[in-house]
């Protein structure tokens, strides 16, 4: 990823934890017809260390799995807050003119290789986990536990794992940081008025690159 140092994010802490709130990856891999993509629910596991191990789950049906060689390099992709951003919001624009519009956004890239198994036990525990992780909050939570072992089984037996060991992790802020105070202030502003309040935290939080 293109990845100017005013915008990076090098922190392991602050990546793996971004990692662990995140939702919804897109899992790129290449095989004998091109480029696949699939856009799958992942877990972050500490180990091995220092950047660990990425888990989750695609459909049996889904034909990536089986053009993928075991051990092929992939790439995971996580997506944070975006917005755009107007010119309008800068205060550069009343002084000088000179300004174009831009996007802010929040991204990281885990690239390493990837293989997918179809260990019943470890499915089951990939699952439960991703389960737990995304009903914890709830007032009720749904468990796995809660279906059927039949439904359950047959469900196990419709997935494929997979697990993507990390070799190399870049974090992009793109949060206004390559701006002046004045105009990062215009853009936090605008941003909180067209509700993107999580962008604009990002944006109050920077610094001048």
């Amino acid at each position: 990823m293109y990845l100017p140092g005013h915008f990076a994010e090098p922190r392991l802490d602050v990546l793996h934890e971004t990692l662990r709130r995140s939702g919804l990856a897109t899992l790129i891999t290449t095989g004998p017809g091109g480029l696949d993509a699939s856009h799958v629910p992942l877990l972050l596991e500490p180990t091995p260390e220092p950047l660990g191990r990425l888990v989750g789950h695609v459909a049996r049906a889904n034909p990536q799995w089986q053009a993928t060689p075991p051990g092929t390099e992939a790439l995971a992709v996580f997506l944070g807050p975006d917005a755009y951003v107007t010119p309008s919001w800068y205060e550069t624009k009343r002084r000088t003119g000179r300004v174009v519009p831009t996007w802010n956004y929040l991204a990281i890239h885990a690239h390493g290789r990837v293989r997918f198994f179809h260990d019943r036990a470890r499915l089951l525990d990939v699952v439960t986990r991703l389960t737990d992780r995304h009903e914890g909050p709830r007032a009720a939570p749904w468990k796995v536990t809660d279906a059927p072992p039949e439904y359950l089984d047959a469900m196990l037996k419709a997935i494929v794992g997979v697990e993507l060991t990390i070799a190399r992790l870049e974090g992009k802020w793109k949060a206004s940081q390559n701006r002046d105070e004045a105009d990062r202030r215009g853009v936090a502003e605008g941003l909180e008025r067209d509700g993107h309040e999580a962008m604009a935290r990002l944006v109050r939080g920077s610094k001048v690159g």
